[in-house]
């Protein structure tokens, strides 16, 4: 297997309700058969009915909202970033569940969809972002 990934797909209780969520924090998606597209750099997230992605996965659907071990991240160029994108989020509809603070050395906060998909947003220095907003990871051994 490559070391990559290239879809990531989050079931959702309300399409329309995830669609427009995403596309009032700028996201541009196209709807194909129930399932909303977009494309995030060199990856896609999609939305799919929650129930649906279930079974195609094998899995029970659950309840909507809980923590499911997953947490998607996307990193800023400032600190004044991921407060505008917190706020910004909270407007769409989203919810902050952790206010932005400098725990680690870097400054991050994080928000829920409102299917309760949680994401990080943060500036950490040490993980530079291309112009393209491509992330690469540091050599850690020489930190």
């Amino acid at each position: 297997m490559e070391q990559r990934v290239s879809l990531i797909t989050l079931g959702v209780t309300d399409l329309d309700r995830a669609r427009r969520f995403y596309e009032a924090l700028g996201w541009r998606g196209q709807e194909v058969e129930e399932t909303v597209f977009f494309q995030a750099g060199g990856l896609g997230l999609v939305l799919w009915g929650r129930e649906k992605l279930a079974r195609d996965s094998g899995r029970e659907a659950g309840t909507a909202g809980g923590f499911g071990g997953i947490v998607l991240a996307h990193n800023v160029r400032s600190r004044d970033e991921v407060d505008a994108l917190l706020g910004q989020a909270e407007r769409a509809g989203g919810r902050v569940t952790k206010p932005a603070a400098s725990p680690h050395g870097f400054y991050s906060g994080a928000f829920a969809d409102p299917d309760g998909h949680p994401w990080e947003v943060a500036h950490n220095p040490g993980f530079p972002l291309a112009e393209d907003g491509t992330l690469t990871l540091p050599e850690f051994d020489t930190l």
